[in-house]
């Protein structure tokens, strides 16, 4: 019953990833979200930002006046900003790796079980269909592997060159809660917000454009790289170059194909490289 919160959110992220059904994800959250609720891991302060979303999804529904639009969208902006940064009450995510080293130079590593991050890219991705543009599902899979591997080979020797990582295979205890977490609440809010919301939605207001294709995914990459601004310059420097070859993948293989090459390149860091960085010089 503990667990039963997050397995039904994580099923909800794979059903809404792959277009099952809308319904079916509506109902997989609520009973994770109740069950959340009944053991103590949501407090009732939670309702708030929960009952802000459902204003912001009114107000952006099809056929609504534009300044109604505009304050749902501004809305849902601000909310995205704290849920992402887990600044709001009433969520009690669960950590369940704490302070871990997987490697003797490796920075401490925790990880939560988060239920106020997925909540961005659920609400995108059920009320703003234009986020979600259709491909061809081998196309879309033949984009982001293509994808994945670039920007992996990119970011990854920028890192090494930095000094950041090292060569380091290994396979954790913790390895298949960590690829759970990091394809299905990680990976799936963040692509829906950066690739989804912010590059389609900036290339939606800008289609007249020159160029309005590139400048949607630098725009797009380089707010992801100032996500990562709490890792220092190297972490925003590297976000923005994953970001660029997430947002290719995003323009020519769809959601899906931004979301395989986003995770293949986490993935790979995980498994073969320092993760999630090597510890500074004098501070182990």
């Amino acid at each position: 019953m503990f667990a039963l919160p997050w397995v039904a959110v994580m099923l909800a992220a794979l059903a809404t990833w792959l277009s099952v059904s809308r319904w079916l994800t509506i109902g997989l959250l609520i009973v994770g979200y109740s069950a959340a609720l009944a053991n103590g891991q949501l407090g009732l302060v939670a309702a708030v930002p929960v009952a802000l979303l459902l204003v912001a999804a009114y107000a952006v529904l099809p056929r609504r006046k534009p300044y109604l639009q505009f304050i749902g969208h501004a809305l849902f902006i601000a909310l995205a900003i704290a849920l992402n940064m887990h600044w709001l009450p009433g969520f009690h995510n669960l950590r369940v790796i704490a302070a871990q080293r997987f490697t003797a130079d490796a920075v401490p590593f925790t990880m939560y079980l988060n239920l106020d991050k997925p909540l961005i890219g659920f609400w995108i991705l059920l009320m703003l269909p234009w986020t979600r543009p259709q491909h061809q599902l081998f196309n879309s899979m033949k984009v982001g592997v293509v994808c994945m591997l670039l920007t992996t080979a990119a970011c990854l020797m920028v890192a090494l060159l930095l000094g950041i990582v090292t060569w380091e295979p290994k396979w954790p205890s913790a390895s298949w809660l960590w690829l759970l977490n990091n394809l299905l609440l990680v990976t799936f809010a963040e692509e829906a917000l950066f690739r989804g919301y912010l590059q389609g939605g900036l290339n939606r207001l800008i289609k007249q454009w020159p160029c309005a294709d590139a400048i949607a995914i630098f725009v797009a990459a380089g707010l992801f790289g100032l996500g990562h601004a709490a890792g220092g310059w190297q972490w925003v420097a590297l976000g923005s170059i994953a970001g660029v070859g997430y947002g290719v993948a995003y323009r020519f293989g769809g959601l899906q194909a931004a979301v395989l090459a986003h995770f293949g390149l986490n993935v790979t860091h995980f498994f073969l490289f320092t993760y999630p960085m090597l510890q500074p010089t004098g501070k182990l």
